[in-house]
């Protein structure tokens, strides 16, 4: 390898964008981050690691419980609007099958501990990256705080409306809408200690999440099927309106929300899975390569999977070797990406479900549904990250097999 340090500019501050950051300095990168928010998310909602992500971060030497320590819930499920359970896991089996059962916490904290694993000066806040030139033979990045020349490599890690992959795929279809829109909050822990159940209720075209985050706060998420860009006028009374007389602890927990931090996006995937994830030496990952809707808790978990992909892979690389990484890459995760993308969305349809008689098959089929069959839909996913070549390296560490 070169003696010359390689330089990595990755556009956006995401958990995708800091990940791949995290990885690439580990190997040796110098990296530089342009993120156009104009300094560190203060607010945001929770983030479920599943088994798949906390693999994937071990393979980078991050060790995850710094950020969210290791409280997890004893059970988590799906449960009626009169509270009856349609399936429950125990964590512990959880635990025991996949090496450690599913990790809550907020996304501030996430990428606070993965912003303080780069050196002080990586993270450029107030720089949106606006175009890059000449992927093919020395990309300049361009900001509006100036342009970035001498890239070895440029990571778009920028979000689901991606400039970059509009730039480059022109004749991509885009986003497809779901048909739904979400609100998340987060809630501070309740005054007097006492927890809440993580779990998922279905009712009819809506569904309501309840998931204790690691450091005692709650995350609460809902849906509903409604047109692009509904927004009501009064949050607060639309989901006391839509869930307030469903199952205990939801009512009281709507109470508890501030209004001002409930967070409303519409929920989009791509219409169609993209060709590659690079272009020369561009590469793309998470919401940028393959935005998918959260119904699996996948989209974050799969774009900490592509950062780790992508600094194993240009771990050893010389600058001249990047594009050939860059192809090894693609050829590693669109594949996986897309398939969990595809049922995401046919989960989100049947979640979605809104006419009484399917809601009722939906919900018999779902009490139905062997163990083994569940169990192995969960090993698809949890079981489904392996880096190219079999081997999980921690920088600095001992190369193991999973």
């Amino acid at each position: 390898m070169s003696a010359v340090q390689r330089h990595a500019v990755v556009a956006g501050a995401g958990i995708g964008g800091l990940t791949a950051a995290v990885a690439l300095h580990r190997h040796g990168w110098r990296v530089t981050v342009c993120e156009r928010a104009a300094g560190p998310a203060a607010v945001g909602a929770g983030i479920v690691l599943a088994p798949n992500a906390l693999r994937a971060f071990d393979t980078i030497g991050f060790d995850i419980t710094g950020a969210a320590g290791r409280t997890v819930p004893a059970a988590m499920g799906l449960r009626r609007p009169d509270g009856r359970w349609l399936s429950r896991a125990d964590t512990a089996a959880l635990a025991a099958r996949f090496g450690g059962p599913p990790l809550a916490l907020h996304r501030s904290a996430l990428a606070d501990a993965l912003a303080a694993a780069l050196p002080a000066t990586a993270i450029r806040y107030g720089v949106a990256v606006t175009a890059v030139d000449d992927a093919d033979g020395s990309p300049v990045v361009r900001t509006a705080a100036g342009d970035l020349d001498g890239a070895d490599l440029v990571i778009a890690a920028d979000g689901i409306h991606s400039p970059l992959r509009r730039r480059y795929f022109p004749d991509h279809p885009g986003l497809h809408h779901s048909g739904e829109t979400a609100w998340r909050t987060v809630l501070p822990a309740a005054a007097n200690g006492a927890g809440a159940a993580t779990a998922e209720t279905w009712g009819r075209g809506e569904r309501f999440g309840v998931v204790p985050l690691a450091d005692g706060r709650i995350y609460l998420y809902a849906t509903a099927v409604v047109p692009a860009g509904h927004r009501p006028a009064d949050v607060r009374a639309e989901l006391l309106r839509r869930y307030g007389t469903w199952h205990d602890p939801i009512p009281a927990l709507l109470e508890r929300i501030d209004p001002a931090a409930v967070l409303q996006h519409d929920l989009y995937d791509l219409a169609a899975p993209l060709p590659r994830f690079h272009h020369g030496r561009l590469a793309w990952l998470g919401d940028a390569a393959h935005a998918m809707t959260p119904n699996l808790g996948q989209g974050g978990c799969q774009a900490v999977e592509d950062a780790a992909v992508l600094g194993h892979l240009l771990a050893g690389t010389d600058a001249a070797d990047v594009p050939a990484a860059l192809a090894a890459y693609s050829a590693a995760r669109c594949a996986r990406t897309d398939a969990i993308r595809v049922r995401a969305r046919r989960a989100g349809r049947v979640a979605a479900l809104s006419h009484p008689l399917a809601v009722v098959v939906r919900d018999l089929a779902v009490r139905a549904t062997p163990a083994r069959a569940a169990n192995r839909a969960v090993a698809a996913l949890f079981d489904g990250f392996t880096l190219p070549g079999g081997m999980a390296t921690v920088p600095g560490g001992v190369a193991t097999r999973w």
